[in-house]
């Protein structure tokens, strides 16, 4: 029946599942404005934080939406860990041609060249386009923040891994919430 809700992962796994202080997202947030299946999109976009190194450091890729009426939803967290850079590159491709995205969108802060060589050889059809992320990570996930707390960014299902990040993370610098 909970499944793999917060209260079921608490209750029936055990696991201890609190806000933050100071974190820019709450859970409640998140819970209140989650969808079952999201309506048809205008944009779908594969977003992708590569990892600094093969060692063992989790590559994000997440799938995202956009609706006609300014909402935006969380389609899939496809993150992992462990990827080569042709690994991760296969992943964001294949999420590109299973969502149908319109675009693949690859932070590019080290390795500009090499994140776009990257994709270009995994080539999967999607249009790729680096960014550069010139704000610190607390700046560019503030304005995300307010979204959700707008109620409107919908999770279509449950990404417990990529909501613990959002719910954990307070700008300190502590941990490296690759998913968010």
């Amino acid at each position: 029946r909970y499944g793999a809700s917060t209260l079921g992962r608490q209750e029936l796994g055990g696991e201890l599942i609190a806000d933050v202080d100071g974190a820019l997202w709450q859970r409640d947030w998140i819970e209140s404005a989650r969808v079952k299946a999201a309506p048809d999109l205008e944009r779908i976009v594969v977003a992708v934080d590569p990892p600094a190194s093969a060692a063992g450091d989790e590559c994000g890729i997440v799938v995202a939406g956009r609706d006609g009426d300014g909402g935006f939803y969380v389609l899939a967290d496809l993150s992992l860990g462990g990827l080569t850079p042709a690994g991760w590159a296969a992943r964001a491709m294949t999420a590109g041609a299973d969502f149908q995205a319109d675009a693949i969108i690859a932070v590019a802060i080290l390795g500009r060249n090499m994140v776009k060589s990257v994709l270009q050889q995994a080539d999967g059809g999607a249009p790729g386009r680096l960014v550069h992320a010139s704000r610190a990570k607390l700046a560019r996930a503030a304005p995300l923040a307010a979204l959700y707390e707008a109620g409107r960014v919908h999770h279509a299902g449950r990404f417990a891994e990529l909501e613990d990040q959002m719910c954990h993370y307070d700008g300190s610098g502590a941990g490296s919430p690759d998913r968010m």
